[in-house]
């Protein structure tokens, strides 16, 4: 990781996360690391003040137990890093079909937006020291993402040129760079694009012409 950050990495993502309890891992996740070798990792990029985010893929198997655990462990790392940002944002996810878990094994996601809502507001509350949350418009849509600005959200997500994992698993969500500030004011707030570091920048022109969305 000190040789990449040398050659100009400044950020990682926070996917592979899923729900860190080994249990659970084992179950939807064989071969992954385990959940303390995902933190370690994190950790590790914290200390050489790479930036990262962290992922919860929930609504399978998971007790409510466990995923209070994984918010804990997030906000634990979270707490022992002084050297950079850390985790600079969160994200929920959600998405079953197509994948393994439904097709082989019968496990159905049946989170409902109601559910999905009142996890990213007890995301805000359990993880203080995590500026940003994410709603995930490709995997909610638009009008549950929009209800979570007002639940503790405040970002959007973003207009993504190549996405393959939730796509692949069903997510039937569209959005244009115009479609998404459009939602995010009938939603009452003001949209403002982002660079990876969470740092306001103009809108270029050209990006008013977007239509390829996933």
């Amino acid at each position: 990781m000190s040789a990449l950050k040398e050659a100009g990495l400044d950020s990682l993502p926070g996917a592979g996360a899923e729900i860190l309890n080994d249990r659970v891992r084992r179950m939807i996740s064989k071969g992954k690391c385990s959940g303390r070798e995902w933190l370690d990792v994190m950790r590790a990029a914290h200390q050489l003040d790479i930036t990262t985010s962290a992922t919860m893929m929930f609504g399978h198997i998971e007790t409510l137990d466990e995923r209070f655990e994984h918010l804990v462990w997030l906000r634990e790392v979270q707490a022992e890093n002084r050297k950079s940002k850390g985790f600079i944002a969160f994200i929920l996810a959600l998405q079953d079909e197509g994948t393994l878990l439904r097709r082989v094994k019968g496990i159905r996601n049946s989170v409902s937006g109601d559910e999905y809502i009142r996890m990213i507001a007890i995301s805000r509350i359990m993880l203080p020291n995590i500026i940003n949350i994410q709603a995930s418009w490709l995997t909610v849509g638009k009008a549950i993402a929009q209800v979570c600005l007002h639940a503790g959200a405040n970002d959007f997500g973003s207009i993504m040129i190549e996405e393959n994992v939730v796509s692949a698993a069903g997510a039937p969500h569209r959005f244009t760079s115009n479609g998404i500030q459009d939602a995010i004011r009938e939603a009452g707030f003001e949209p403002a694009l982002r660079n990876q570091q969470y740092e306001y920048r103009d809108i270029p022109e050209m990006i008013e012409q977007q239509v390829i969305t996933y």
